[in-house]
């Protein structure tokens, strides 16, 4: 069974490899389901390379099976979404029997296959320095990847956007009206208009920053809040983290202090009790073999 996520995570890619979204002749055609053996299997997908002559990693079964009903498809729905697409194509799938699936299967393994012995062929080729290089970029490339899903999921969890400064307020007012043919001439005038504006008309906007540091600061405090309450103190700001373990800190101490304070008083209230004619001198004894006998020897009480 193809789910959904694969279907959607692959548009991009087969749009990209195939071009299969610039079918636009609309055609009267059967709303039936082709067999798999109607299409000539023979031809290998990913038999293309990269720009660094690095193999791609061949499509699997069901990615092959989309790219060839992909057309027909778009054809007989020219209105539908690309998302739709995908999906009615992987409900057709699922309605292939395992006869139909094997030639696209079949394919796709052989092609696998051929794609282990290229990519040993190429990486035997590499000199030391290219496969540093290699692991290098590589790295940088799953770096960037993290970094984009990391800001979709805060964006999901609806952390709040940053705040502006005194010039982005002045820039997103004067955007439009801004002299230029493109938006790199248009920066560069509100740069100079900005320079020439006198201090008390720069207030304005120096005002406007402020009150959005302000509007920042709390709705960053409401939803640092929200993500302790579920649970998600990774993604607290570095700031929030050190703040919160002083505040323990702060908090284990003074719990320390009290209790401190409360065996105190109730060893000397048992002395009053118990020998009541040598108060001072039992009270400064017992507290000094207490078990803060040494962080007390030399407090009179």
């Amino acid at each position: 069974m193809a789910p959904f996520s694969l279907m959607t995570a692959g548009i991009s890619l087969l749009a990209k490899s195939f071009n299969v979204f610039s079918c636009t002749s609309i055609l009267a055609r059967s709303t039936r389901i082709l067999p798999a053996t109607y299409f000539s299997l023979g031809k290998s997908l990913s038999t293309s390379t990269s720009n660094d002559g690095r193999p791609k990693a061949p499509l699997n079964s069901y990615f092959r099976y989309v790219v060839q009903q992909m057309p027909f498809v778009v054809r007989q729905n020219p209105a539908m979404k690309h998302t739709e697409v995908f999906r009615k194509i992987g409900q057709q799938w699922n309605t292939l029997s395992p006869e139909q699936k094997r030639p696209f299967e079949v394919v796709a393994l052989r092609d696998r296959e051929q794609f282990k012995k290229d990519l040993e062929q190429y990486q035997a080729r590499l000199t030391p320095a290219q496969i540093e290089q290699k692991a290098e970029e590589r790295r940088q490339m799953l770096a960037k990847r993290n970094a984009m899903r990391k800001k979709r999921e805060l964006t999901s969890l609806g952390k709040p956007k940053r705040n502006r400064t005194s010039f982005n307020m002045f820039m997103s007012e004067q955007f439009d009206k801004a002299r230029g043919h493109d938006n790199m001439a248009k920066m560069k005038s509100m740069n100079d208009n900005w320079k020439r504006l006198l201090t008390y008309q720069k207030q304005v906007y120096i005002q406007q920053a402020e009150d959005d540091v302000v509007r920042y600061k709390n709705e960053m405090r409401s939803w640092e809040n929200r993500m302790v309450e579920i649970g998600r103190i990774g993604l607290l700001r570095k700031h929030t983290i050190n703040d919160r373990k002083r505040a323990a800190k702060k908090v284990t101490a003074a719990e320390c202090a009290a209790e401190r304070r409360l065996w105190l008083s109730q060893r000397v209230l048992q002395l009053n009790l118990q020998h009541p004619r040598s108060r001072q001198s039992q009270k400064l004894q017992e507290v000094q073999q207490g078990p803060f006998g040494e962080q007390n020897k030399h407090k009179i009480y």
